[in-house]
């Protein structure tokens, strides 16, 4: 294993505080809600294995009862929430999909400041927008990596932490989720040969952690994992993704 990525993935792991006894998160999505339609919004780390809306909308809909959640994503490629600020389509998007939430995916380290303020900025501007329409925006808190390595990950939880709490968001923590996984069970690999982009693994826990933010339920136990991911492999993931999702929840 590299091990620069191997101690970028576990800072972020040491950065989030695992706490066995902790409740559940608070459902994003009422129970009331019995169709919940999701926009996720993002770059290729929302697109990439199929899109992480797919594999969330399969998720949830295996389920018992399924849930009828319909998730859609509106992307670009590289692109940071100030580049997504100024396409038509992510606005026209948002405020014409009718969505119960809209999950807004920030790319820090590709931001050419260097500095996370203009995240803290563009979330206060989707915030607004997001609101407006009576969805309920969510923050996809993602990783760093060797390609631009001037943020590290505890910087990029705490940029997440510090707005979500400011706006009061729920935080899906996908890039404590990698890293746990990858501390707990080294061989199975959460980022690509690129040492960028998640495996269909880290896709698939990324899923797993939505589904556990947004329905405040654990996905352990859930059937749908896709071909590539064994039903072995799966659970070990869902666990993963509950207890980072729980440990997060208990710091706030």
């Amino acid at each position: 294993m590299n091990l620069l990525r191997a101690a970028c993935l576990t800072s972020l792991a040491l950065a989030v505080t695992a706490c066995q006894t902790a409740p559940p998160p608070r459902a994003v999505v009422p129970a009331a809600v019995a169709a919940p339609r999701i926009l996720f919004v993002g770059n290729s780390f929302t697109y990439y294995n199929g899109g992480l809306d797919h594999h969330f909308q399969e998720l949830a809909r295996s389920a018992a009862p399924a849930r009828a959640v319909t998730a859609e994503r509106v992307t670009k490629g590289g692109a940071t929430l100030r580049i997504l600020q100024q396409l038509p389509a992510v606005h026209e998007k948002i405020q014409t999909g009718k969505y119960t939430v809209v999950v807004l995916q920030e790319d820090i380290p590709e931001l050419k400041e260097h500095s996370v303020t203009p995240f803290a900025e563009e979330a206060r501007r989707f915030d607004r927008e997001i609101r407006a329409t009576g969805a309920q925006p969510v923050l996809f808190m993602a990783w760093p990596y060797e390609r631009l390595n001037w943020v590290d990950a505890a910087q990029i939880a705490d940029a997440h932490r510090a707005i979500g709490r400011e706006l009061r968001l729920p935080v899906a923590p996908v890039g404590a989720a990698l890293a746990r996984a990858l501390a707990e069970r080294p061989e199975l690999a959460m980022l690509g040969k690129d040492r960028e982009h998640e495996t269909l693994h880290g896709t698939y826990l990324a899923a797993c952690v939505f589904y556990a933010v947004l329905f405040g339920a654990t996905p352990a136990g859930l059937p749908y994992h896709p071909p590539g991911v064994s039903a072995e492999e799966a659970a070990f993931l869902q666990k993963v993704a509950w207890r980072t999702v729980s440990a997060w929840a208990a710091k706030e």
